[in-house]
Order: structure tokens, then C-alpha cells, then sequence
């Protein structure tokens, strides 16, 4: 399957056998490829947590409004994101890089973090979707489908969870074998609507 064709045919897919699981190897291609994303200054925030607990995904069920997909798929990943991630031990982000690439880029990180909160929840956030979608296209490579969710409490998982107090959640993942095709696409803006150039 080539990008175009992953893109083309990935949907939020509702509806996944309960019987199908994924094998270690999969599951080990599908991160070793997501985490190969960009992210703002190769901080890498993502933090993954795969939900293998079954009680703990019906409590996280009940959480997501009864939403069958969090039981259901092979896979659940509750994506997070450390907001600290810049200032914990940050020389290892450009271990590899030139000494005069880190010693710009180890103050430059401090310099774009400190005491920003909102810099901070934001550049996790956009690395987060970025990583989002690598993995539900690694996925449909793969064979599998996949639906983003951010349809749940996300204080109620996040104590169930027990989320650091420094880590937020961005989204869910769920990735498994789909028993129903996702419904027609709905509607795509035209691009003349969405695609300017130079202002607005």
C-alpha cells in the first residue's frame, strides 16, 4: 500500500473484531515506526500507553460513554504527553547531533519553554497529533484500522490511568481489525475553501 492509497482509505472505524489480537512483532513495528515522527525540537513528548488490562478497559469503557470500540479493538493506546518532556535531562534529544548543534540547540530549548505554560501544553499537543496520525496510517499499512478519540472524561481516565501530574492525555487510539466499513464519507470541503495563499 503506497501513502497515497493509506490516506486515501483510512476512516474512523467504530466497529472492530474482539477476537483479533495482534502479535508482539506487530505491535513493536507499529511504535518503532510512529516514534520515528517529527516533533518540536526532537523533544519527542509522546508518551504511549497501551491499555492490556481488561477490567481496566471497561472502567475506561464507562468513561467513554459506553463507546464499544475501547473494549473491542485489538489495540487501545491512550496517547499522552509529558509537559516537562523539554526540561528533563534534554542533552539526550541531541545525544547524536554536532557539539555546536547542541549547544544551540540545549539553550534554545530552554529559552522557548521556561515558564511558558500554554508553549508548553501546546507543542506536546500539535507533536501528539502528529504522532496520531503516523501510527493510524502505520496501521493501515499494516492491514488495520483505526479511530482517534477524544469522546470521554478525560479527569476520570486520567485517575484511572494514574497520569502523572505533569503528563496530559491528548487522545485515544483504537486499532484492530474492522467487521463494519466506515460510512461514505460525509462531506469534504471543496479546497478552494480551505487553501490561500499568501493572506487570507
Amino acid at each position: 500500500m503506497t501513502t497515497t492509497q493509506a490516506i486515501q482509505s483510512r476512516r474512523a472505524v467504530k466497529h472492530f473484531d474482539t477476537n483479533h489480537t495482534m502479535s508482539k512483532a506487530e505491535i513493536k513495528k507499529l511504535f518503532s515506526l510512529a516514534i520515528l515522527s517529527p516533533s518540536a525540537f526532537n523533544i519527542q513528548h509522546w508518551r504511549f500507553l497501551l491499555v492490556e488490562d481488561s477490567a481496566l478497559r471497561t472502567s475506561i469503557k464507562e468513561a467513554a460513554w459506553g463507546q464499544a470500540q475501547v473494549t473491542d479493538a485489538s489495540l487501545l493506546l491512550i496517547l499522552c504527553a509529558d509537559l516537562k518532556a523539554w526540561e528533563k535531562d534534554p542533552k539526550r534529544y541531541w545525544q547524536l547531533a554536532p557539539k555546536e548543534v547542541q549547544d544551540f540547540m540545549l539553550p534554545a530549548i530552554e529559552g522557548y519553554y521556561k515558564d511558558k505554560e500554554q508553549v508548553q501544553r501546546d507543542e506536546t499537543l500539535r507533536s501528539c497529533g502528529i504522532v496520531a496520525q503516523t501510527l493510524m496510517l502505520v496501521a493501515k499499512e499494516m492491514g488495520y484500522d483505526s479511530c482517534p478519540m477524544d469522546g470521554f472524561d478525560f479527569e476520570q481516565v486520567a485517575r484511572l490511568i494514574k497520569l502523572p501530574d505533569d503528563h496530559i492525555i491528548s487522545m485515544f487510539i483504537t486499532i484492530g481489525k474492522a467487521t463494519q466499513e466506515a460510512s461514505p464519507r460525509a462531506g469534504q470541503l471543496p479546497l478552494s475553501d480551505l487553501l490561500f495563499k499568501n493572506t487570507f
